[in-house]
């Protein structure tokens, strides 16, 4: 095609000055000539908008901006293989009796075991009279704010855990994307482990992945609600898990309750975000999050100290 000066005031292609063109990009509004025009689902685009659409979808962002993952087993798959192999260590280290379950599980603070008698001494002292110190999170025992929530002891304990996160976590993958559903659930699980600190006793021993488990439960009530899905199903699934938290013996109702909510108030920042600088935004908002928890573990460990 030739091209000639077009008359003053008449549209010309973005790509090509010299030539007149009266039909413009559907994405970006810029006019295009026959040459740079390309089909799309409603009129033309220009390449430069074609380009850019086949950037995105093969990005595949999710509808709450991550990443949409290739297989949304994945994560959920590395958790409950973390889940299994502490079982297995513990299995095979004594079971109830290992040492690894007063090391990982989540307890206040330290405690002292001589005999069958547990006391509040100090480390030195309780192992200078021969005792075994059970170590807590205010002794600095930091780490078990996290293993607690990958520590389990007996069968059926893992069993029900994990069947629960096979169920959803690949459901909120797919929604939120890897890293975000990532966070969901270790921010959960943080937040299930500042309430039992709160809330328990000071030398009771709390362990599992229920926290996190609660918090994904929490986060697809907000998923449904954002995306106006039947909740009927969802609410019924939470009463039959409220009911066995209070009503089958030995369950950490705090541990529940702070996953819950931290799963909630989590998902509630991802899925409500802002669409533009959807991820600032989202990010801000867990860092927030985590800075509450971190705070409320340093308040409550120094209160125990």
């Amino acid at each position: 095609m030739n091209d000639h000066p077009a008359p003053a005031g008449v549209p010309v292609c973005y790509r090509h000055p010299g030539r007149e063109s009266h039909i413009r990009c559907q994405r970006c509004d810029r006019p295009i000539c026959p040459d740079c025009m390309r089909d799309a689902a409603v009129g033309f685009q220009c390449p430069e908008c074609v380009a850019a659409g086949k950037k995105a979808t093969r990005s595949g962002r999710t509808a709450f901006g991550g990443l949409r993952p290739t297989n949304a087993s994945i994560t959920t798959g590395v958790l409950i293989a973390l889940n299994a192999g502490v079982w297995l260590a513990i299995l095979v280290t004594g079971g109830s009796g290992s040492r690894l379950v007063d090391w990982l599980g989540l307890r206040p603070k330290g405690l002292c075991l001589l005999g069958a008698q547990g006391f509040d001494a100090p480390r030195a002292a309780c192992e200078a009279r021969g005792g075994s110190w059970l170590p807590g999170v205010s002794d600095g025992a930091w780490w078990q704010l996290v293993t607690s929530g990958f520590t389990h002891v007996t069968i059926t304990h893992i069993a029900f855990n994990m069947l629960a996160l096979w169920m959803i976590g690949p459901q909120l993958e797919l929604v939120f994307g890897r890293v975000r559903f990532l966070a969901l659930y270790l921010l959960a699980l943080l937040a299930g482990s500042a309430v039992v600190l709160w809330a328990s006793g000071e030398y009771q021993l709390t362990l599992g992945a229920s926290g996190a488990i609660y918090g994904l439960f929490g986060a697809l009530i907000v998923v449904a609600r954002r995306v106006g899905g039947d909740m009927r199903a969802l609410w019924g699934l939470i009463a039959v898990n409220v009911l066995i938290t209070f009503a089958v013996p030995n369950i950490s109702w705090q541990g529940h309750l702070g996953g819950f909510v931290g799963g909630v108030v989590v998902a509630g920042i991802l899925a409500y975000a802002p669409r533009r600088h959807r991820t600032a935004y989202q990010a801000a908002g867990l860092t927030a999050v985590a800075a509450v928890i971190l705070v409320a573990t340093l308040l409550r460990t120094a209160a125990l100290a």
